[in-house]
């Protein structure tokens, strides 16, 4: 059992720069363990049109000693492989001091454009459509390809491999990893995409086509900075002058202040999304599932419930790879954690939750008993389909598929005076109102930072529901365990006084009022409110992510949208609750509710006030659309 281990190939969205380059202060022994095990080489490999991507490589130093051979476990990743120079050694190479010791070949690439690698940098490269390959020439390359030649590379020039390749990644390199699969290297046989990109668009930048803006500006701010030659440097992070992103964003005002107050024109890719507010060919050129085709590699995803840069990537991508590559083994890992919690930590609780023990275990001797078995024929790991963890109940759950076949479509409906049931209201026309103002926008969480709030996902809701323009439902206490899985859908039945409105829907677990019961922390967890899960959904693309149309203010409206998985038990004895708002700031930028072209462009005047109604009379009855788990 693996009971230890911290970030080797974490390279997680926003920590782009801590990559274990700097010094230790004292001794560490994993890293004194690396150096005397390891030799380190430094290549740059061309591709096939000629460019070179600088590759660091980690070889055991018995690999070819008496027909000893090791398989390449390879990251490619645009945030750095360093520290550079064969005399400096990574302290950490694989997601745990049991890689190290089990034995492989660690590469890890600058990918093209970034660091010491030649080229140009794209964000989420577009790739090449199969159908189009053969006629864009021998020298057209994406980011398949550069993989492919690279593996081809290694095989031929780096000795004591054994003609097996594995790849992992986390975030951005999660993207490489996926994309790396598509129209496999023949020794390609394992990989695993961990919280990867797969629609830049979905992942990361847009909540249905709501703005992430603190991710997006705090990320771009350093990242998106050029690079016009080779280099080892940092840009320095963005210094926001004030420890409140409330603050900063809001003092902000309109996007289109952020170029011309802070980014000077210099951050290329933050003006193209600018430019591009609707989900266009831009957007969809960055669409990585309808190419995930021709893996014949052994597939793991991982993911985690709390991850919100990255939560849409690993279920969408175990989908569109278990239904276009038939034959294919694909599994996958949803845990209880943040983005890159299961590489960086042992996942005992996150926030205001416990999960109970730590859950990071059973991902971690997982996933060295998937590689081992693919690279090196060792034991079949034995791993389901679909390894999920079960909050609420904390426990691990073995299914075949995902979703498990049991579950059953329900609806949570509204209900009068607050109330929240399975049964659609009865009577006529009922509505519930609030106000809405740009100037005052819901915070996302209580806490005060100017970094991206990881704990938020878990974090006691009482501070949104005691506002005024926050709509809370809820059922009477369970009389049984109630036990939701799968995808969930909005349906919600809508007016608005303005042109263009939020709708932002949170999933809540409501703990039990009563007697005084303290955890082990001393934590009075009487009435809390827990999120599951929360998803915004920008009213004007209600019909069409391509093409927005404003509302008619006062007319009543229908808007439905998807809202990422979950696999969560409600307790006997728990409420299940939904909060209804139309802010959630500064995760989501603030819709002016005046209908404008582009939001990125919206005036300081366009920002008003505004009365939404939900409806949930008969006709018009808005809910929550849930997989309620039979069979339990």
């Amino acid at each position: 059992m693996i009971r230890s281990f911290r970030v080797a190939l974490v390279f997680a969205l926003l920590l782009p720069f801590a990559l274990g380059a700097q010094e230790p202060k004292e001794p560490d022994p994993r890293a004194e363990a690396i150096r005397s095990s390891y030799t380190k080489y430094e290549y740059r490999i061309p591709m096939r049109d000629g460019v070179k991507l600088f590759t660091v490589v980690y070889v055991p130093n018995d690999a070819g000693v008496g027909g000893k051979a090791y398989p390449i476990l390879m990251t490619r990743t645009p945030y750095s492989v360093g520290p550079y120079g064969v005399e400096k050694y990574r302290e950490r190479l694989g997601q745990s001091a049991e890689f190290e010791k089990e034995g492989f070949i660690f590469a890890f690439q600058d990918v093209r454009g970034r660091y010491l690698s030649e080229g140009e940098f794209v964000n989420m490269r577009p790739q090449i459509p199969a159908e189009t390959r053969k006629k864009a020439g021998p020298k057209a390359i994406d980011e398949s390809t550069d993989t492919y030649d690279t593996i081809e590379w290694l095989l031929g020039k780096v000795p004591g491999n054994n003609g097996k390749v594995g790849m992992m990644g986390i975030s951005y390199p999660g993207f490489y990893t996926s994309v790396g699969a598509i129209d496999s290297h023949p020794a390609l046989k394992a990989v695993s995409p961990q919280a990867p990109i797969a629609d830049w668009f979905w992942d990361d930048m847009h909540r249905h086509g709501a703005f992430n803006v603190v991710l997006a500006f705090n990320f771009f701010s350093t990242f998106g900075r050029p690079r016009p030659e080779p280099t080892t440097e940092n840009p320095e992070r963005f210094d926001h002058r004030t420890a409140d992103a409330y603050d900063f964003f809001l003092n902000l005002g309109p996007l289109a202040n952020a170029d011309s107050k802070y980014f000077k024109g210099d951050v290329a890719f933050w003006n193209e999304s600018a430019a591009h507010p609707n989900y266009d060919a831009f957007w969809q050129s960055r669409n990585l599932l309808p190419h995930l085709r021709g893996i014949r590699a052994a597939v793991l995803t991982v993911g985690g419930w709390f991850d919100t840069e990255d939560l849409y990537g690993p279920l969408e991508t175990y989908r569109a790879i278990e239904k276009q590559n038939p034959g294919t083994w694909n599994g996958l890992i949803m845990g209880p954690w943040p983005h890159g919690g299961w590489a960086r930590g042992q996942g005992e609780s996150l926030g205001e939750a416990d999960f109970g023990f730590k859950t990071a275990e059973l991902y971690a001797d997982s996933i060295l008993a998937f590689f081992v078995h693919h690279l090196k024929g060792g034991a079949e790991p034995k791993l389901p389909e679909a390894l999920v963890f079960e909050t609420g109940a904390n426990r691990w759950r073995r299914f075949d598929r995902w979703p498990p076949k049991t579950v059953e479509k329900k609806t949570l409906y509204f209900q009068p005076a607050g109330g929240l049931a399975f049964s659609p209201p009865a009577g006529g026309e009922g509505f519930d109102e609030y106000p809405s103002d740009p100037a005052k926008p819901v915070p996302y969480t209580a806490e005060i930072t100017t970094r991206w709030a990881r704990e938020f996902m878990t974090e006691d809701q009482r501070f949104a529901a005691r506002r005024p323009d926050v709509l809370v439902y809820q059922t009477a206490p369970l009389e049984t365990d109630l036990t939701l899985a799968g995808p969930l859908e909005a349906d919600l039945w809508v007016s608005t006084t303005g042109t263009d409105a939020d709708w932002v829907v949170k999933l809540i677990d409501v703990q039990p009022d009563g007697k005084r019961d303290e955890d082990a922390e001393g934590l009075d967890r009487r009435g809390q409110q827990l999120l599951v899960r929360g998803e915004p959904f920008r009213g004007r693309f209600r019909e069409s992510y391509e093409k927005p149309v404003a509302f008619t203010p006062g007319q009543p409206t229908r808007v439905k949208f998807k809202i990422n998985d979950i696999f969560h038990t409600f307790p006997k004895g728990h409420r299940v609750m939904i909060q209804v708002q139309s802010s959630w700031f500064p995760f989501i930028d603030r819709n002016p509710q005046t209908f404008v072209p582009n939001i990125f462009e919206a005036k300081e005047e366009d920002f008003v006030k505004a009365m939404h109604r939900v409806y949930r009379g008969e006709g018009k009855a808005s809910g929550l659309v849930v997989g309620v788990l039979a069979g339990e």
